[in-house]
């Protein structure tokens, strides 16, 4: 595996995955403010100084340890708006595994940003990080998020039932994955 940073920024045919820099809070804040957003999420929506405290850690996470989190804003190249954020997470360097994940605004839904946008940071995972094989887990309601992964050509290798709770109600997941040589073969 190779936990070095990669070469910012990373582009696609519409958009910038880069770093997150301290000017991008006010639309960060826009959207992990709505509840809507944290609906999958199973917690809810952080605000005040706990949403800067999250913002900062962002800014200043490190990726060479289990748990460790990469994160890119996504940025649409037409007006520099930033739609979101895609990360990976180093879940075993033994294993050679990452979690994929996502978070977009979703007033920008339904153009295909954040397919294009995974693709691009799964793509990163494993030509540059060199992972194995990469995953992501996912509320089994979160329709768009499934369809994501699904374009992609992740398979769905588990249906837990009931396994989290938030607020009184148990959730179910899914997870999917692909592995590096399926990922290339395509």
């Amino acid at each position: 595996m190779n936990l070095s940073l990669p070469p910012s920024p990373v582009k696609t045919s519409r958009l910038t995955l880069r770093p997150f820099v301290s000017s991008d809070f006010d639309a960060y804040a826009t959207y992990h403010a709505l509840s809507l957003v944290y609906q999958y999420l199973y917690c809810d929506p952080p605000a005040g100084d706990a949403l800067k405290q999250q913002f900062s850690d962002l800014l200043n996470a490190d990726f060479n340890k289990d748990g460790d989190v990469f994160t890119l804003a996504v940025t649409r190249d037409d007006d520099g708006a930033v739609l979101g954020e895609v990360l990976i997470k180093l879940s075993s360097i033994n294993a050679s595994q990452g979690e994929v994940g996502y978070i977009f605004n979703p007033t920008f839904a339904g153009q295909g940003y954040a397919t294009e946008a995974v693709r691009a940071m799964v793509d990163l995972g494993f030509d540059h990080f060199e992972f194995h094989r990469i995953f992501a887990r996912l509320d089994a309601k979160n329709g768009g998020s499934v369809g994501v992964v699904e374009r992609l050509g992740f398979r769905r290798e588990a249906h837990l039932i009931e396994n989290d709770c938030f607020n009184g109600q148990w959730g179910d997941e899914f997870i999917y994955a692909q592995l590096r040589a399926e990922w290339q073969s395509k």
